[in-house]
């Protein structure tokens, strides 16, 4: 799975490229949805230049910002911050609230750009789907820990730097619980949304770790942006 969703952003690259050397040249139109350097824009569903994108965004604070301003997430910018040997994060914000009630979380620009694709076009999406309700809550285990990769004394979490989210559950509005702990293996439906949302994620972030990773993510979606590319 690794080695082909970096493939597969090899070659989004090398057609963007193209793309943008065509489009450069006057010899072919682009809309903004497939021109690989048109701003992202979160109303539209992620294609094939979202991961490209997204990239594009780490080494752009300023455009970073821009985008995470068209989001529904309610946020205030926090003051960059260093913890602690490797901890610590830049570009950050402290969100109080997504289309969905959450207990406030500190997330890098970067993250909370691809938390709010992924609730806005797969959470949510699903949710309707599934139950004909929406998501009225996010349950989570927080975001923002100056602590190692567990099990890996010595490497830094990316939570570690504001990147990562760890992602527990969801209240529906019509009040039905679903959480990865209890319905990651259980009732057909719960298990089939859970598994959908965490395939959604991986269009979004870099890596997304779910209970058919390891033990340690037994009760919890992993998701981050800037990790080393894995969705499992």
């Amino acid at each position: 799975m690794r080695k082909r969703r970096w493939f597969g952003l090899a070659m989004a690259v090398t057609a963007a490229g193209a793309l943008a050397w065509a489009s450069a040249a006057g010899s072919l139109r682009i809309p903004d949805r497939h021109h690989p350097f048109a701003p992202l824009r979160v109303d539209e569903a992620p294609n094939w230049l979202t991961a490209f994108k997204l990239r594009r965004l780490d080494r752009d604070d300023a455009q970073c910002r821009a985008v995470l301003a068209q989001t529904a997430l309610r946020y205030t910018p926090v003051e960059d911050r260093d913890t602690g040997a490797g901890c610590g994060f830049r570009n950050a914000v402290r969100i109080g609230a997504t289309s969905a009630r959450v207990e406030a979380f500190t997330l890098s620009c970067r993250s909370a750009v691809a938390l709010s694709l992924w609730e806005r076009h797969r959470l949510q999406p699903a949710a309707q789907r599934h139950y004909g309700s929406a998501v009225a809550r996010i349950e989570h285990f927080g975001s923002y820990a100056c602590r190692d990769i567990a099990g890996r004394q010595g490497r830094r979490s990316r939570h570690a730097t504001a990147d990562a989210f760890d992602f527990a559950g969801v209240v529906l509005a019509n009040g039905h619980r679903v959480r990865i702990a209890a319905d990651w293996n259980g009732e057909a439906a719960d298990a089939a949304f859970l598994h959908e949302i965490r395939d959604g994620a991986c269009e979004s972030f870099s890596t997304v770790l779910s209970p058919d990773y390891n033990a340690a993510h037994h009760d919890h979606l992993h998701l981050d942006r800037g990790g080393f590319g894995l969705c499992r």
